[in-house]
């Protein structure tokens, strides 16, 4: 049985395992990512300052390393806030594995939320749209990072971050396509797993993992 309209729009503990049997009984290669590898784990993250920051140290480069990053900026500053974020020398940042270009990426945002240009605490109440609107404009923040932050901090439902070679290279590899495939054909598949693209992706991450990394 298909959820509700309501948790169409967000996921949470109590109805993923539902959603991720709903999309496996319409899709025959979900069903066999939940048979062979089991639930995905629900990968979220708190909506916060520090959240976004970590996205950002993820881009282009392993999660390893970007927590590796994060968490040398963690000792360097005790509590990763703007303001602590801010008083950092170029040369202390680069010495937490940040790059230059990163660097100043990090401090746009830091600057934008100190100011409360960004209001994070409002995004909750705010439309998938609304959110990207709020973020796009900043240098350094792009649709996959707004993807994610949409799907770990806001636990949106139906985001699919076509940015993402993870989840691109797990559905090229389940629905056997050619390693050339566009993003075009990327696209009108996840457009059935639709209102819970987000779901389907975490199925992807956890294929990718278990399977193909």
């Amino acid at each position: 049985m298909i959820p509700s309209v309501e948790e169409s729009i967000t996921f949470n503990l109590q109805n993923y395992h539902q959603l991720c049997e709903y999309l496996a009984d319409q899709d025959k290669d979900l069903r066999t990512i939940l048979d062979i590898n089991g639930y995905p784990p629900m990968w979220t993250r708190e909506n916060t300052f520090e959240t976004l920051v970590h996205i950002i140290l993820e881009q282009q480069v392993s999660l390893a390393s970007a927590l590796a990053a994060l968490n040398k900026l963690k000792e360097k500053t005790q509590r990763i806030m703007p303001e602590t974020v801010l008083l950092l020398t170029d040369e202390q940042m680069k010495a937490c594995f940040v790059s230059r270009q990163k660097i100043g990426y990090i401090r746009g945002l830091a600057q934008e939320v100190k100011d409360k240009k960004i209001l994070l605490e409002q995004f909750a109440k705010m439309s998938n749209n609304q959110v990207r609107q709020s973020l796009i404009g900043l240098k350094g923040i792009g649709n996959w990072t707004i993807d994610v932050y949409l799907m770990f901090a806001l636990k949106r439902a139906d985001i699919f971050p076509m940015g993402d070679l993870a989840a691109s290279n797990a559905l090229k590899s389940l629905k056997q396509l050619a390693s050339s495939a566009s993003k075009e054909e990327i696209l009108k598949i996840s457009e059935k797993w639709k209102p819970f693209r987000s779901i389907a992706c975490m199925m992807l991450w956890h294929y990718y993992l278990s399977n193909i990394r």
